[in-house]
């Protein structure tokens, strides 16, 4: 069976899409469904159960998922997955594509070895559960997207199997956009869910306001306020739990706002510097050389090259 020209299932030896191509789908299979790639895949793939019980194999690492799991397959590494045995179904949204240079680093910490990465769904938080499929249909419909027109309403809810590829620049990186936010939201839901034993709400709550918006003009007095503590109690609270000053922390998430930027937009470095909270472009430039060993210009010019 095929669908929008692609195969249900992989036969034998198919390396998948090529890394340049984005293709996003929804199964609900039954048992006996199956995919195996003795050579792995050109591109990464992302899978996202909806229900149901999946079961994922890479090189020699191999993991289950349910409901809320997110499960990334790095490309070039032998892998296998389907229903898992014993399970009636698995629902489940998957995509193909490069990963943008900012994934890998988000996605490091759930690493299980061989290029597969598991990030668990939170049983106590299912918040983000709804807006993340609700991402995925939007990919779908993006996917669709005829140039830079209103993008077709994506299939019904119910159907069994659903495929999209993106043609063009606007639906690929639409498509990417929505992806983004998926692997935000299920490793930022895991974080969250895992503070450490000892962190404070406080600091934690600081942590996520800097998260939230680090172009916004935080200082040591607007966080502390926040949190009702007072600056000096505050700055030292934060560098006891976190073990670097809440100005150090802010300039890193500022500094990996903006590498975001310089991935997935083609905004100018100054407007990039304003947009990440730097009032000074040559401040800037100097910090984010000392952070990344590369300026922004080139920064950006090496991932363009990765992309193409």
């Amino acid at each position: 069976m095929t669908i929008d020209g692609l195969p249900e299932t992989a036969a034998p030896g198919d390396p998948g899409p090529p890394p340049g191509l984005v293709v996003v789908g929804h199964y609900d299979e039954l048992p006996g469904y199956s995919v195996q790639r003795p050579h792995g895949a050109d591109s990464w793939l992302f899978t996202w159960t909806v229900s149901g019980r999946g079961s994922l194999r890479q090189g020699r690492t191999e993991t289950g998922a349910g409901a809320g799991d997110l499960v990334v397959l790095a490309p070039g590494v032998p892998h296998r997955y389907g229903v898992q045995q014993g399970a009636d179904h698995w629902e489940f949204w998957w995509a193909h594509c490069g990963a943008r240079p900012s994934w890998t680093a988000w996605l490091g910490p759930h690493g299980t070895g061989d290029g597969l990465y598991v990030v668990a769904a939170d049983p106590s938080d299912d918040g983000p559960h709804a807006r993340i499929e609700a991402a995925f249909h939007r990919m779908l419909a993006d996917a669709r997207r005829p140039g830079t027109g209103t993008p077709p309403p994506t299939a019904p809810a119910d159907d069994r199997v659903a495929v999209a590829v993106a043609h063009g620049t606007t639906a690929r990186e639409l498509a990417l956009n929505a992806l983004e936010e998926v692997v935000l939201l299920t490793a930022g839901a895991v974080r969250r869910s895992r503070p450490g034993p000892d962190l404070d709400p406080r600091v934690q709550r600081a942590q996520e306001l800097i998260a939230a918006d680090p172009g916004a003009p935080h200082t040591v007095d607007s966080l502390a306020a926040e949190v009702s503590l007072s600056p000096s109690r505050f700055a030292h609270l934060f560098a006891r739990q976190v073990g670097r000053s809440p100005m150090r922390a802010l300039r890193e998430a500022r500094l990996h706002h903006a590498a975001r930027l310089l991935e997935s937009t083609d905004l100018s470095v100054e407007r990039v510097a304003a947009a990440s909270g730097f009032a000074s472009p040559f401040h800037f430039n100097r910090v984010f050389r000392e952070r990344y060993g590369t300026p922004p210009g080139g920064y950006r010019a090496a991932g363009a090259m990765v992309r193409a």
